[in-house]
């Protein structure tokens, strides 16, 4: 079932409910794309989490029955990509009205970087999505891309990172 922005801020209006503390949660990928009305919605949920606050969202999210697909991931993790540590500062702050989780979305040229390492098609779709709306240049994918460590056979992001250059540059 596609989640459109509404299902996601209604989600988290209940997840902060039994939020003890303020947290800083990061929306990444088609989560993020959504809020930032870039997508009209996504087919799961992806957060990265400051360490800080990974436990509290966890003990939290498990304490409700909501049936969503959520991935998790902490510290400026996102897939298999390790986050520069300024990405919480890059995040763009979505504007809600919630107690206890301060809600970002990651970067749109984060966002890029990001869904290098995967590359699939609906990747690619996103990518130029952020690409056209965010007028995102080819040398900050570069060097975004270069701050970005990639967990696995680093020679499979490079290779993804050349594809996306020459496909939409």
């Amino acid at each position: 079932m596609p989640l459109d922005k509404s299902v996601l801020l209604k989600f988290l209006k209940v997840l902060d409910a039994e939020v003890s503390r303020e947290i800083t949660v990061v929306a990444v990928g088609g989560t993020a794309m959504t809020l930032l009305d870039l997508k009209p919605s996504t087919i799961d949920i992806d957060f990265t989490v400051p360490d800080e606050d990974y436990q509290e969202f966890q003990e939290a999210n498990d304490r409700l029955r909501h049936g969503f697909k959520i991935h998790v991931y902490r510290g400026g993790v996102v897939f298999t990509q390790i986050l520069p540590e300024d990405y919480l500062e890059k995040s763009t702050e979505i504007g809600n009205r919630l107690k206890h989780i301060r809600l970002k979305a990651l970067h749109p040229l984060d966002i890029v970087a990001t869904k290098i390492g995967r590359l699939d098609n609906r990747d690619l779709q996103d990518i130029a999505m952020c690409i056209q709306k965010f007028r995102i240049s080819k040398s900050q994918i570069e060097e975004r891309a270069r701050q970005i460590q990639y967990v696995g056979r680093e020679e499979n992001y490079e290779i993804n990172l050349q594809h996306v250059l020459k496909k939409f540059f």
